[in-house]
């Protein structure tokens, strides 16, 4: 684009040096009339013929000039296109990406925090009531799920429809990602209805706290991060239908 701008610049410059050349020579025709008689008539055909031959090279040039302006709008539409192409499969590729989990997203939505008992005698096995019970967290997802929960994560961890939450020695490991109490759920969705939906008489939240005395503590919030996920997915059994 700089070349044809480069070349635009400079057919201008020469259209408007062969217009003043003009101007010239017919001042310079009109100058050579004395006072009571003509020019040699040789110089006036040359003059004319000199004339003439500008004339033709400035139409050949405003010819190149109004073809380069031609082509030079030809660019700028297609480039214009191809621009508006390009931002609409890179708002896709974007809209699927948040979709997928793979990109770090925020909007208004409530912070779960859970914690073991104020002491853990109550556990059977004396281990953490929260990870021995670790499926109370699974319940817990599914009910935000439920409630239109757009985004979720624990502890740090993106949930996503592969994601692994198991129990491994002294830890749950949430992503392959070895995790501990307290854990810190946050959704991204109406708070209202997320608060509503977790609260509700005899649901997940009551039985956490009535049947295993667990701390949970809900907050509503404007504004929350839940990040990425940060695994590879790989399909070895799946793969796309051809339309």
């Amino acid at each position: 684009m700089k070349k044809i701008a480069s070349g635009q610049i400079i057919v201008a410059i020469v259209a408007a040096f062969i217009g003043l050349t003009i101007t010239v020579q017919i001042y310079s025709l009109d100058g050579n009339i004395v006072e009571g008689s003509l020019i040699p008539i040789q110089k006036a055909q040359s003059l004319a013929a000199e004339l003439a031959k500008l004339k033709s090279e400035r139409e050949i040039l405003m010819e190149e000039y109004t073809s380069l302006e031609a082509k030079i709008k030809e660019i700028q539409d297609a480039e214009a296109k191809e621009d508006v192409l390009i931002r609409n499969v890179v708002n896709e590729l974007d809209k699927y990406k948040t979709i997928s989990g793979m990109r770090d997203v925020k909007g208004p939505g409530v912070i779960v925090t859970i914690q073991d008992p104020p002491t853990e005698a109550s556990s059977e096995y004396g281990e953490s009531t929260i990870m021995y019970n670790y499926s109370l967290l699974l319940m817990l997802i599914n009910k935000l799920n439920d409630a239109g929960a757009e985004a979720i994560s624990i502890n740090g961890q993106r949930y996503m429809s592969v994601t692994e939450i198991s129990l491994a020695g002294s830890n749950v490991n949430i992503n392959s990602v070895p995790t501990a109490p307290p854990f810190v759920i946050r959704a991204i969705g109406n708070p209202d209805t997320l608060d509503a939906t977790l609260n509700i008489r005899f649901g997940i939240v009551d039985q956490m706290r009535s049947k295993y005395d667990l701390q949970v503590k809900i907050e509503k919030r404007d504004e929350i991060i839940v990040p990425r996920y940060n695994e590879i997915i790989k399909f070895r059994y799946a793969v796309p239908i051809e339309q």
